[in-house]
């Protein structure tokens, strides 16, 4: 191929690359500066997700309240019945 069509049709087509690479959409990346970027959307994975983590810590932390409550109410019952079952001490009064 001769050399004077060779090259300037290489330039011009390093620069139409070059403008594409402004126009076109971005992905998760770095947006690009100002004119051309947009924000970055993430799919709605990301906040069902966090959702799910959030309803498992406050399921956690009722299940570890139920747990203590549970364990305050049978250490109150024990001991409740073990004052009520107190030995009665018989005295052999004449």
């Amino acid at each position: 191929m001769n050399a004077k069509i060779f090259y300037p049709a290489a330039a011009l087509i390093a620069l139409l690359m070059i403008a594409l690479s402004f126009v076109w959409p971005q992905g998760q990346g770095t947006r690009s500066p100002g004119l051309f970027g947009h924000a970055i959307e993430k799919p709605d994975y990301y906040r069902m997700v966090r959702e799910r983590d959030i309803r498992r810590k406050k399921q956690a932390e009722d299940r570890a309240e139920r747990d203590r409550t549970t364990a305050a109410r049978q250490a109150a019952d024990a001991s409740a019945s073990a004052a009520g079952s107190a030995p009665v001490i018989a005295t052999d009064a004449p």
